[in-house]
């Protein structure tokens, strides 16, 4: 390999793994926490919540969801994904329909995008009555 090939391999290689560590420990944790005045009323709701599609596994952890903005598209719903800012695809099997959310806003569980390349949704709560 050239010098300008080895270090285009490198960034391309580095730089998801990088961002992806700033985001757990750096720069981007502050994305992966909740405000304080909504810590416990989020703990309580996220940690037993379980996906509407699958209800014996567990949706999400405090570090997985929040709150979120949404937009309808063509009759179907896209959620703000918070490290990126991309409105992505709710599939509708992933919405929850038999239960509250415990403030009235949209919420959304899904993997960073680092994580998960295909958009995933672990679950989806709109907000108000579902």
């Amino acid at each position: 390999m050239n010098r300008s090939c080895k270090l285009f391999c490198w960034i391309v290689l580095i730089t998801p793994i990088a961002a992806l560590q700033a985001q757990e420990t750096g720069h981007g944790a502050v994305h992966r926490q909740h405000p304080p005045q909504d810590q416990a009323l989020h703990e309580k709701f996220y940690s037993t919540w379980h996906m509407p599609d699958n209800p014996s596994v567990s949706c999400c952890n405090s570090a997985d969801c929040y709150p979120t903005d949404i937009k309808y598209i063509e009759g179907q719903i896209y959620a703000r994904r918070r490290e990126d800012g991309r409105y992505i695809l709710i599939p509708p099997q992933k919405v929850e329909r038999n239960r509250d959310n415990p403030d009235g806003r949209n919420h959304l569980c899904a993997p960073p995008p680092a994580l998960s390349p295909l958009d995933s949704v672990y679950c989806f709560a709109l907000g108000g009555a579902t």
